[in-house]
């Protein structure tokens, strides 16, 4: 719930920033991207973390609740990390948030089975956190790939970008 915690708080951070002038986070969807990044970066940093770091989730907890049919587990831990940081950054660029959105949706999706994995096996973390139940990681889940292709579908294309006169008089 933390991380939802994360997400929500973040977002209505950049969009008081918007309601303050700031004209990058005028728009919810934008506010929400940049909160998704947020969390992403919190959530992608717990793939890097050394097994000795008990204050999070670590890698090794990571690891964990890969499901035992993924082979390289260890590795592909690392790479998801990777792709979640990658996210965020395409999220905050204007030029690629369309892509980075979609992109993490069908990331949020192909993650399912480990979150479920975790709740079915009750896989705990090293925090002694307990597994997150599925009544609460599938609508986390879904909010997450909402919030994903919310950003991505409002990201305004070069051609429906409304035309504005270059002249100022």
């Amino acid at each position: 719930m933390l991380i939802v915690a994360v997400l929500v708080l973040a977002t209505l951070a950049f969009r008081g920033l918007g309601a303050l002038g700031v004209r990058r986070f005028a728009r919810w969807p934008v506010a929400a991207a940049h909160g998704l990044a947020v969390m992403l970066v919190l959530t992608a940093s717990a793939h890097f973390v050394p097994a000795g770091v008990t204050v999070m989730p670590n890698h090794a907890d990571l690891v964990r609740i890969v499901p035992p049919f993924v082979p390289y587990a260890d590795a592909v831990v690392y790479l998801t990390g990777v792709l979640e940081l990658l996210g965020a950054l395409g999220l905050v660029v204007t030029a690629t948030r369309r892509a980075a959105g979609w992109s993490l949706a069908a990331l949020f999706v192909a993650l399912l089975p480990a979150n479920v994995y975790e709740a079915v096996e009750q896989i705990s973390f090293s925090t002694g956190e307990a597994a997150t139940p599925l009544w609460q990681r599938i609508p986390e889940q879904i909010l997450y790939i909402a919030v994903a292709v919310w950003a991505a579908r409002s990201t305004r294309t070069p051609s429906a970008a409304p035309q504005r006169d270059l002249v100022h008089h």
